[in-house]
């Protein structure tokens, strides 16, 4: 059976060839000359780094069309509000091929690791931190904390930015002999606030509740120590209105300052508080008629300690098993609480002292003396001979000598007799001088007045 005859080429083979030189030669032009439409149809990626926008062709970085003005910050040194989870950001700047980038510190980056992110050289760095001993705050890095870079052209660092809070930043700026560093400070506006609160199970509770810091707080219980003893006289149903200081940075409140005024009710008495600075400078709290809050002696050393064992001449001793006279009150508190000095004078031991463990023992004047045991150990500076403040950190809580917890022991004594430091009537300090008591009024009377317009207007507004 014979096989069927081929039929002939459509196209001479030459002419196949050719075309098919033609069709590549289309193809790599096409690749390397992309049309219009074949541009538009390259996908997109947008990066929100840092609160402005960058945009990445993933075909070709080539043809990436450069930032409008509405895509930079506002700032080479704006500072990022929201962090990426690359936490860093960069852009030209087209004015001069300034480089800015703005990185966002993470757990464990150091200021080195920062560095070489951004393609800066160890030598950069030792630059930096030579160029003064306060360049080395820079190092002190907090997570969250951004940084601001400026580099030139050429990659080299122009300049170095961070604010450390609302009040304070670091710059760093390249110049001709090197970097020079600032620390800059923002000074707030001082305002004054209003607040009150009632106490249903705490004062920290309750001065939380009415929006006090915990350092106004602890203010608010020293001005008012002197006479109320907060670890033993607080009622449900008591009462504190102050007026304060706050420190605001454009409308955001970032501090506060001082107390000026306040009022205290402690079952069913009230107490008053006004600041004062007089002539001399000399800056202190008497009360709404200018007698001193200030007395030779605060009443608790140890701020919000319970009370564990009273003043008694029979008690049974703890340890010893017998009944032994305690000649002093008993303040229990964590291990490391501070104890304070209750009044100015001179320590005539700081050491330890038999069953009392390490003892600190005070000498004011010539009539009273205090005795602080068992503590822990001594604060700095505190020896022999050594004079000490109202107030002043002598030691800390902890459990030496006769002890079965960690507590303080405390002892009054007047002419060398021991006496309730819980009962003992407490010897005043000087009022205010009659010569400045026209002055301190005038600045009393007013405080009193807002603080009574205020509290008719909260209890007015509570009544709606």
């Amino acid at each position: 059976m014979t096989s069927p005859a081929k039929a002939p080429p459509l196209y001479p083979k030459g002419h196949i060839l050719a075309a098919s030189g033609v069709a590549a030669l289309l193809s790599l032009a096409l690749l390397i000359f992309p049309t219009r439409e074949v541009e538009a149809q390259k996908t997109y990626i947008d990066l929100d780094l840092d609160g402005t926008t960058e945009v990445l062709a993933l075909e070709s970085d080539a043809a990436k069309e450069p930032h409008t003005a509405e895509q930079r910050p506002n700032s080479p040194f704006a500072q990022t509000d929201k962090p990426s989870t690359a936490q860093a950001s960069s852009h030209e700047d087209a004015s001069g091929g300034q480089q800015l980038h703005s990185l966002t510190v993470a757990s464990g980056d150091t200021l080195s690791t920062l560095f070489s992110k951004i393609g800066l050289s160890a030598t950069t760095l030792h630059e930096v931190l030579g160029s003064s001993k306060e360049a080395k705050q820079l190092t002190r890095l907090k997570v969250g904390q951004t940084l601001n870079f400026e580099l030139d052209e050429n990659g080299q660092l122009q300049g170095l930015h961070t604010r450390l809070s609302d009040l304070e930043s670091l710059a760093l700026t390249r110049t001709d002999s090197g970097f020079d560093f600032k620390r800059e400070l923002v000074t707030p506006e001082v305002q004054q606030a209003y607040t009150h609160g009632t106490i249903r199970s705490s004062l920290f509770l309750s001065a939380k509740r009415a929006g006090l810091s915990h350092g106004l707080t602890m203010d608010l219980a020293n001005i008012f120590g002197y006479d109320i003893d907060f670890a033993m006289d607080i009622r449900e149903g008591d009462e504190f209105e102050l007026i304060y200081e706050k420190k605001v940075v454009e409308g955001k409140q970032v501090g506060t300052g001082d107390i000026l005024s306040a009022r205290f009710t402690n079952r069913g008495k009230t107490y008053t508080a006004v600041r004062y600075t007089n002539k001399q400078g000399s800056t202190s709290y008497y009360n709404a008629n200018g007698e001193s809050m200030r007395k030779a002696f605060i009443r608790t050393p140890v701020d919000f300690a319970r009370i564990s064992s009273r003043f008694s001449t029979g008690r049974k001793h703890p340890i010893l098993n017998k009944i032994r006279a305690h000649k002093g009150v008993d303040y229990a508190a964590p291990r490391g609480t501070p104890i304070k000095a209750a009044g100015d004078g001179r320590i005539s031991l700081a050491g330890r002292h038999g069953g009392y463990g390490n003892t600190v023992i005070i000498q004011h004047g010539q009539r009273y003396r205090t005795l602080y045991a068992h503590m822990q150990g001594f604060a700095k500076g505190i020896r022999n001979g050594a004079n000490v403040k109202q107030g002043q950190i002598i030691g800390y809580i902890g459990t030496t000598g006769l002890s079965t917890g960690p507590h303080l022991h405390y002892e009054f004594q007047v002419n060398g007799v021991h006496v309730d430091p819980l009962s003992q009537k407490l010897p005043m300090a000087d009022p205010i001088a009659s010569a400045e008591k026209a002055r301190f009024m005038q600045l009393s009377k007013p405080l009193m007045a807002q603080m009574d317009k205020e509290r008719s207007t909260l209890l007015a507004l509570n009544q709606r």
